[in-house]
């Protein structure tokens, strides 16, 4: 399963995107380095509660609603690796292919 930090990085780094910022503008806005947050976008860093509060502000959507767009993307992989999982645990015999 995918890190939490890392799906919060491609939610920052897809609103920025979409925005048509760069890190830099961000940055200046948010008033925190560059190169961290391009740790953060990468899931390489972890943002605190504050950071995230300072990007949200600087790219101009509300808190709650990268939020939501995070919870969002773990809920789909959450339904993924259930799917996955139930599968996996279908026994051989429990299949039976039939022919056309």
């Amino acid at each position: 399963m995918t890190a939490m930090r890392q799906l919060v990085g491609e939610v920052l780094r897809a609103r920025r995107i979409s925005q048509g910022l760069t890190l830099r503008d961000v940055s200046g806005k948010a008033r925190v380095s560059l190169g961290y947050i391009s740790e953060v976008e990468r899931g390489q860093k972890e943002a605190s509660s504050e950071l995230l509060a300072a990007l949200a502000a600087a790219l101009e959507v509300p808190l709650s609603k990268v939020l939501l767009d995070v919870s969002a993307m773990l809920e789909i992989e959450e339904a993924s690796v259930d799917q996955i999982a139930s599968i996996s645990s279908i026994a051989p015999g429990d299949v039976s292919a039939s022919a056309a």
